[in-house]
């Protein structure tokens, strides 16, 4: 009778918060120009400095942050805990020195996603549609790996959390998810990913509290060198490769991640143009600091709980163990929030490359503003069933490893034509080239050899940047021409 009553409670809780998220999205429509789809795409370039920091560290802490980091951390030890540390001070860094540079030059072309900022930095024309497509086509195949994860991990916390199959709380999340992004567009994913951050800062608080209050520091040290002495003394860098040293390269990697992928670079061309970024730097600073702190769950699981099967299971088993069940009603809720925070800012990414970057690649700007924005919503609603149904198929993966090879292999293959063209113009053919050769390296890295988590996008980045300077110096360099947003 108890854990029904926790049941229903926990039940009363989602029908709440979902009711919430859908009202944002409605309300975030509202404020959406109806004839313009940048209102859609980069919601107006309207978001201001405590929800862009919102949007920024939720979407880059999500569910690889509260399910997939104490899983390694279970597995492999205290060397996660230091890696996942690089991120806040990487995100911050990306914030004060980068995206003021993408911000100006976006607007003066009038980008509304990455790929269309691909294509008009390199001169538009022909190739600048080729540019787009590929570009797209590239963010949607990665993205939807990406997204399979995130799915995996809100369905299998939401299962436990509800008493029901995981088929069931995928469905379910993914539905809301799909409801909210699609009638307010990056406005209702950033609104509701700032309310999120915020339940997910304070689910760390707690979650700190109650793991420093309950364990002697000398015993838990004790406890897990006797279990393994890799855990607190790695003398490799465990998944991240064989150097102890290359769990340093989480710092540049981090950096890239939140300047370059498309998901989250994003946001730098949807901030007002007169937001101050200092601010932006400070939010971003504190509540990545807050979050930084969760892998540590993975470490007092091994400890207490030394035999777990899955090690993707450190969170829940650690919610249901050691938690009052109100409390980690509410915690699993934030948590749920985490990876909503992800899943709706690839969903909307993805859609946006669908239905604005192939479209316009392919036929050229035929529709009329209002038909496009339709366009851009059924993609939500298309592509979000198909991320659940490739979620249901997927043979098992590990939770982070899917969202690096997801997420890595887009960063190599953006990094040219997006980050290295700020201080270097290359050319049409240079950001092609480079699109293709740190997809195709990365990605057989990361599938084929055993190299570590980082070692192949990051060898990607390095053959990619390679490769934009060396083909564009072969061929005609073209500036970029700016023109007014449509």
């Amino acid at each position: 009778m108890i854990m029904d009553a926790y049941r229903m409670f926990n039940w009363g809780l989602l029908i709440l918060t979902f009711g919430l998220l859908i009202y944002l999205g409605f309300l975030s429509s509202k404020y959406m120009n109806k004839n313009d789809e940048g209102g859609f795409l980069v919601a107006g370039r309207s978001l201001g400095a405590f929800v862009a920091a919102g949007t920024i560290v939720a979407t880059g802490f999500s569910g690889w942050g509260f399910m997939g980091s104490p899983g390694v951390t279970y597995q492999f030890g205290a060397i996660e805990v230091l890696g996942n540390f690089f991120f806040a001070p990487a995100m911050m860094i990306a914030v004060l020195y980068f995206a003021r540079f993408l911000q100006r030059r976006a607007v003066e072309m009038g980008s509304n996603t990455i790929p269309e900022y691909i294509a008009q930095s390199h001169g538009g024309g022909a190739m600048g549609r080729v540019l787009q497509g590929v570009a797209g086509f590239i963010t949607i195949l990665l993205l939807l790996v990406f997204l399979t994860s995130q799915i995996k991990a809100v369905g299998l916390l939401g299962a436990s959390w509800l008493g029901i199959e995981l088929n069931q709380s995928a469905f379910l999340m993914v539905s809301v998810i799909i409801i909210y992004t699609m009638l307010g567009g990056l406005a209702a994913v950033a609104w509701t990913d700032t309310v999120m951050v915020c339940g997910m800062a304070l689910a760390a608080v707690i979650i700190m509290i109650q793991i420093f209050t309950s364990v002697d520091l000398g015993t838990w040290e004790t406890s897990l060198n006797a279990i393994d002495p890799e855990l607190l003394n790695p003398t490799t860098g465990a998944h991240y490769g064989d150097s102890i040293g290359t769990v340093f390269l989480v710092l540049p990697y981090a950096f890239l991640f939140a300047a370059v992928l498309p998901y989250m670079a994003i946001r730098f061309l949807a901030m007002k143009p007169d937001v101050k970024l200092h601010k932006v730097g400070v939010y971003v600073a504190i509540l990545g600091a807050l979050l930084s702190l969760i892998p540590i769950v993975g470490l007092y699981v091994r400890m207490q709980v030394p035999d777990l099967a899955d090690p993707d299971m450190a969170m829940p088993v650690y919610l249901e163990r050691f938690m009052h069940p109100a409390i980690q009603g509410v915690i699993t809720l934030f948590i749920i929030f985490a990876m909503k925070s992800t899943g709706n800012s690839l969903l909307h990414t993805v859609a946006s490359a669908t239905s604005h970057d192939l479209r316009l690649s392919l036929f050229g700007p035929v529709a009329r503003e209002r038909t496009a924005l339709m366009i851009n919503r059924l993609a939500v609603v298309v592509l979000g069933v198909v991320a659940l149904l490739m979620m249901l198929y997927a043979p098992p993966f590990m939770l982070s490893w899917l969202g690096i090879l997801g997420s890595g292999t887009l960063l190599a293959s953006m990094i040219g034509p997006v980050f290295i063209s700020t201080f270097w113009q290359g050319s049409g053919w240079g950001a092609l080239s480079a699109m293709l050769v740190g997809f195709f390296t990365s990605g057989y890295m990361m599938l084929f050899a055993d190299v570590g988590w980082l070692i192949g996008p990051l060898t990607g980045c390095a053959m990619s940047s390679a490769c934009y300077v060396g083909v564009s110096l072969m061929t005609r360099r073209r500036s970029y021409q700016p023109r007014l947003a449509r």
